[in-house]
């Protein structure tokens, strides 16, 4: 899922990500409620008028908002208080708040508000956030049964850190709640990536095998690759558009996935570019890709032009799209 914090994917359009082929995108509930706010949202149509986007938006539910804003907030077991970055107000995000700021977005998938722990963490603090997530998502699943607009879904959000212990009480909690949908969260925070694997393999064995599973915040290709082999169906990642912005791309060397090296990174500013007059990937049909050089992206990001932002930021998110392309032929075909 290309990611639309703030109601837009990074120097990007709606009709950019369309002719990618994206069928959804994220967007964050701590953000819009801030600016635009729920007045705007509404009077818009939700987020799907004011972007003018008509495929389905997932969700944060401000979680992720308890470990980046960790500064400015108080976690507390009513709700988590946030003391805005933008104008120093507060602002009580409570499981029903969070609820209700996400039915006025209009998301078609919304996740439970959970307490997410940073990494490494005292056991206490665990014991903590899976306890206070389980009792928030008992909340807020008792507003959305009252209160959801038909055809909406709610996630619901697994934590307990790197403890198998816990992250097995969790889980096991969250399913009796009884979600649409479920997630990983709280990994790929610091810890090593081997322990996320069996994390997440543990937790797959006990989650229902006819409900979406999706790992909150990964990753790396070749980190995708061995989540969907461990039963992971959807991902979201800030590496795409984030390390686009930074001329950091992804190329495409074959397409065996039974090796690491599937793909490789391309520095698009090295001056070993300068007269490479040939494209990024031969096998992309980006915009980028099927227009321009390596040479001119260079010379682009060499002069600082918005532009270069553009076309691999288009070119990231096409290899990404065509990834998970691959992979389902993959699973169809018995390889994966």
């Amino acid at each position: 899922m290309p990611i639309a914090t703030k109601g837009a994917v990074k120097t990007v359009g709606t009709d950019d990500l369309e002719k990618l082929g994206a069928s959804i995108i994220l967007s964050n509930t701590y953000h819009l409620m801030l600016r635009p706010g729920e007045q705007v949202l509404k009077a818009a149509g939700g987020l799907h008028g004011l972007m003018n986007w008509q495929k389905p938006i997932l969700t944060d539910s401000g979680g992720y908002q308890v470990l980046s804003l960790a500064p400015t907030r108080e976690v507390r077991d009513d709700g988590v208080l946030f003391r805005s970055h933008l104008d120093g107000s507060e602002h009580l995000l409570t499981p029903e708040r969070s609820q209700e700021v996400q039915e006025a977005i209009g998301s078609d998938l919304a996740m439970i508000l959970d307490d997410l722990v940073d990494y490494p963490v005292t056991r206490e603090r665990v014991i903590e956030s899976v306890t206070r997530t389980t009792k928030w998502a008992k909340r807020q699943k008792n507003w959305f049964s009252k209160n959801a607009s038909a055809g909406r879904e709610l996630w619901g959000i697994v934590q307990g850190s790197t403890s198998s212990e816990f992250r097995r009480r969790a889980v096991e909690e969250i399913v009796g709640i009884d979600f649409d949908g479920y997630a990983h969260g709280g990994l790929s925070v610091g810890e090593e990536r081997p322990e996320t694997y069996e994390l997440v393999s543990m937790v797959n064995e006990i989650l229902p095998a006819d409900k979406i599973r999706y790992f909150m915040g990964a990753g790396k290709p070749e980190e995708i690759v061995e989540y969907v082999r461990r039963g992971v169906d959807c991902f979201d990642c800030v590496l795409p558009t984030r390390n686009a912005r930074h001329g950091t791309l992804y190329v495409w060397r074959h397409d065996d996935f039974s090796r690491p090296d599937f793909y490789e990174v391309y520095h698009a500013g090295n001056e070993s570019h300068r007269l490479e007059f040939s494209p990024v990937d031969k096998t992309c049909d980006c915009l980028l890709c099927a227009r321009y050089t390596r040479a001119y992206l260079r010379h682009l990001f060499s002069v600082e032009e918005p532009l270069a932002l553009r076309l691999s930021t288009l070119h990231n998110i096409c290899f990404y799209l065509r990834l998970m392309e691959r992979i389902r032929g993959e699973i169809e075909t018995g390889k994966l």
